[in-house]
């Protein structure tokens, strides 16, 4: 691991770089942000994007969206990698919340992990973004990004999360997932890091840099 002068520095240049970043995810009221949190898993932002586009105009409540049936709300998503299990989820999610949450999103991330296809990344976002509850979601980008600049070596995105959470302090949190995300996005790709315009490329100790 880095020296504590080290990880500062990086978290300083991450958080005045990506400052004031949001989600990439289109919604308009924190049902339709749970929908689109739930659909991105293994799929794009961006696709999201497009089959939300088409959905929400008319299926923008648990109500509306929980009176499809499975095939129904599969022929909606079908453009989305495991829109069987995604539609399954989606209809228990709406039920549920209808049923047991008068139609709202829990602000509990436990809670919030009752429903269906919700984990603990969907939960933490979900409770971060729409309740302002101090969370650190770790998705793909996350991982990658904070395991190559050596903030964490947690082998699965539970421990990654403990260990940037005693990293940073805990009123960043939120915004921290977003400054991961972003320069995960942006710069820290996956299989092409754009390391020549890298903010933190002189603390970072990723060894395969590339400066192509």
């Amino acid at each position: 691991m880095l020296r504590k002068a080290q990880r500062e520095a990086i978290l300083a240049k991450l958080e005045e770089t990506y400052k004031g970043t949001k989600t990439a995810l289109n919604y308009n009221s924190p049902f339709e942000l749970l929908v689109a949190v739930i659909l991105s898993a293994q799929c794009t932002d961006e696709r999201v994007n497009v089959i939300t586009a088409r959905l929400f105009p008319r299926l923008n409540t648990p109500e509306k969206m929980g009176r499809l049936t499975q095939e129904e709300m599969e022929a909606e998503i079908r453009d989305c990698g495991l829109y069987h299990a995604k539609a399954k989820n989606l209809l228990g999610t709406c039920h549920m919340l209808v049923e047991r949450f008068n139609s709202e999103i829990p602000s509990d991330i436990k809670t919030l992990m009752e429903l269906p296809g919700v984990g603990q990344k969907t939960a933490n976002v979900i409770a971060s973004i729409i309740y302002n509850v101090p969370a650190l979601a770790v998705d793909t980008h996350v991982f990658r990004v904070s395991h190559r600049l050596e903030l964490a070596k947690g082998k699965d995105p539970l421990t990654t999360e403990k260990e940037l959470e005693k990293l940073i302090p805990k009123e960043k949190w939120s915004d921290a997932h977003h400054w991961f995300i972003w320069h995960g996005r942006k710069i820290c790709k996956a299989r092409k890091p754009l390391c020549r315009g890298c903010v933190v490329v002189e603390e970072c100790p990723f060894k395969e840099k590339n400066f192509d």
